[in-house]
């Protein structure tokens, strides 16, 4: 038996602490980072630990939707199938603006490097290597000066 991968094992706790917080009913959790396509890839390993868990997963991404058509295309239809099944939503910083982070009952931001964090997500990960990703605390400890002017 091979041990498992430190990406496996940050996908793990990250799936622990979100059926933790949000056990069942109908659950949205947004993946946004820089980069689509870096959350596209996340978000999909963190599909995978969910079904693992014997979740039903289904994963959107949200392109270039505005906060009406993420509500109009994606939200509410998951809400109106009800049911016990988490959506993942990845996609850009637009996840993650004012109007659209309340959306969310968990969302994740990736970092790569010396990439700003976005402190409004429930958590951080750093994914600078992709093999090894590291979760990073969500306070203004871990934003640069220059962002706070």
């Amino acid at each position: 038996m091979t041990a498992p991968t430190a990406a496996r094992v940050l996908l793990e706790d990250l799936v622990d602490e979100f059926l933790r917080d949000y056990p069942r009913g109908a659950r949205l959790l947004a993946v946004a980072s820089p980069s689509a396509d870096r959350s596209a890839a996340f978000a999909g390993g963190l599909a995978a630990a969910l079904r693992a868990r014997g979740v039903a997963v289904s994963v959107a991404a949200a392109g270039d939707r505005d906060e009406a058509r993420l509500r109009a295309e994606i939200v509410t239809p998951f809400r109106a199938a009800g049911g016990d099944a988490v959506e993942i939503v990845s996609g850009s910083t637009a996840l993650l603006a004012e109007r659209t982070r309340g959306l969310w009952h968990f969302s994740v931001w990736l970092i790569d490097g010396d990439e700003v964090p976005h402190t409004a997500a429930t958590t951080l990960v750093d994914v600078t290597d992709p093999e090894a990703p590291t979760r990073r605390l969500a306070d203004y400890c871990a934003v640069p000066p220059s962002f706070l002017t």
